[in-house]
């Protein structure tokens, strides 16, 4: 192992400790996003890779429901009450997607919206 690799390791671990809770959720939402965007462009022959970027998304969106309907949540009601509405929208608008009775467009935009509101958070810090 060479001092390059060694660095890149020593820097890899350093920062991922010291990534914040809305970091990690902006990382995590910008390459699911990213995986369906480009699975989607990709065409027919990257359908199975959509559907596992689906499913993530949906995976991530049911968390984050699970997440702000704990009563201990500290977000604020009217958001917590925000977020769960839209991952059941989530849900339900994946479901017609995937039976090709809708586009992907809204649930890119509502991941964009979440990240742009990650990161106005962060900026403000």
């Amino acid at each position: 192992m060479n001092a390059q690799n060694l660095a890149h390791r020593a820097y890899a671990a350093s920062a991922a400790s010291t990534r914040t809770d809305r970091g990690t959720e902006y990382e995590l939402i910008a390459r699911i996003s990213h995986r369906i965007r480009a699975s989607a462009q990709s065409g027919p022959s990257a359908y199975p890779q959509l559907v596992a970027a689906l499913s993530d998304n949906q995976k991530l969106w049911t968390t984050l429901a699970v997440d702000v309907a704990d009563p201990d949540n500290g977000l604020p009601q009217d958001l917590r009450a925000r977020i769960f509405f839209l991952a059941e929208f989530v849900q339900q608008h994946t479901g017609k997607v995937l039976a090709k009775k809708a586009k992907l467009g809204p649930l890119l935009e509502i991941n964009a919206s979440i990240l742009r509101g990650l990161s106005a958070k962060r900026a403000q810090r």
